[in-house]
């Protein structure tokens, strides 16, 4: 009988959505940890045992946490708020350092827990100059990173190493870069961007770079972690970096649809941002584009998995196989018609809001 439960915070989720799905797969006990009261509540899958509370609330935690005499823990710490907007965000900090804190506390609180493994972000890692492979470090300021969701995932991971080191917590991070795929009931940004193109509401992109790795390469690059990832080290989980360019030339065609003509460059585009953000700021309403948004696609979007590879066996599968699958799913879950093939618009007024996630 296996006597191990995965602990799982972010089941909701895109990503912690998909990692419930993969460990029930190989038959593993997983009780998901959610916010109390939300509505995506209903995308963890049915076989997992919920717990409803805040992670910024330790007391709620503890139910969670508390198992059967002679059973084993290891857990997966995925939850956590994204934002794409730079500013200083007290919510973002608490949830992800406080709640962080709160998680590690009780990975040591509770001996049965054997492992903790914690999600952080490429975002948390140092930029270098383009031309250059960002890999793993060992220390983690926040100050050297850029925006709120960034610098709270600086502090959440330097705070878990330094519980590795100074108390003795057996726990491991990985550094997912963006994530892309079908298995999206909620609709996040990706997901969004993907629709966008597909129904040629894209009105322009931009020419700049990111990196997005497929949901179930993520998922199971934190299973492998779980399973083989050592104490007090980060393992990034990345991809090849994408030109804007060429991954919407990849949708267009996999989708049968026509594709963006009109992409800015990113030092005109960061212009155009800045006068949207000042037109936002008089109107209160939220900018189409932000100079954040054309930072992340102007940045060195080079990050080196290897160590993931060698040490966890992480592997990533193409942009064209997961956008097809992606199309694929989109049209099973009817949120894209299957003649979806029209005219694009190209009026810059109209470049959306789902962008942001570039």
């Amino acid at each position: 009988m296996n006597n191990t439960v995965y602990l799982l915070t972010g089941a909701a989720g895109f990503l912690g959505g998909n990692i419930a799905r993969q460990l029930i797969d190989r038959g593993e006990q997983v009780r998901a940890f959610a916010l109390r009261n939300d509505p995506a509540i209903k995308y963890i899958p049915a076989e997992c045992e919920i717990f409803e509370g805040d992670l910024t609330d330790k007391d709620s935690l503890r139910p969670f946490f508390e198992v059967p005499e002679g059973t084993e823990t290891i857990c997966l710490h995925i939850a956590s708020i994204v934002t794409v907007d730079p500013e200083y965000n007290p919510l973002v900090m608490n949830v992800n350092v406080g709640g962080t804190q709160n998680i590690v506390d009780l990975c040591l609180e509770y001996p049965e827990c054997r492992k903790l493994v914690y999600c952080s972000s490429t975002g948390a890692i140092p930029e270098l100059p383009k031309g250059k492979k960002i890999r793993e470090v060992s220390y983690f300021d926040s100050t050297k990173v850029r925006g709120c969701y960034s610098e709270s995932k600086a502090i959440a991971t330097q705070l878990v190493l330094d519980a590795v080191h100074s108390r003795g917590l057996n726990a491991c991070v990985v550094h997912p870069s963006g994530i892309m795929g079908p298995n999206d009931p909620a609709v996040g940004e990706t997901t969004g961007v993907l629709i966008q193109i597909i129904n040629g509401e894209m009105s322009a992109g931009i020419k700049g770079s990111f990196n997005l790795c497929d949901v179930r390469d993520l998922a199971d690059g934190v299973i492998r972690a779980a399973d083989a990832g050592r104490s007090g080290e980060c393992y990034i989980l990345g991809n090849d970096a994408v030109d804007f360019r060429d991954f919407a030339a990849m949708v267009s065609e996999e989708a049968g649809v026509k594709g963006i003509r009109t992409f800015l460059p990113t030092g005109f585009a960061g212009f155009l941002a800045g006068l949207m953000e000042r037109q936002a700021r008089r109107s209160g309403k939220r900018p189409l584009m932000t100079t954040f948004s054309v930072y992340n696609l102007a940045r060195n979007n080079e990050f080196d998995s290897d160590k993931a590879r060698r040490e966890l066996g992480y592997h990533t599968r193409s942009y064209r196989e997961t956008i097809r699958d992606e199309i694929q799913w989109l049209k099973e879950a009817g949120l894209i018609a299957s003649d979806a093939a029209e005219e694009n618009c190209h009026d810059i007024r109209q470049l959306p809001e789902a962008a942001h996630v570039f």
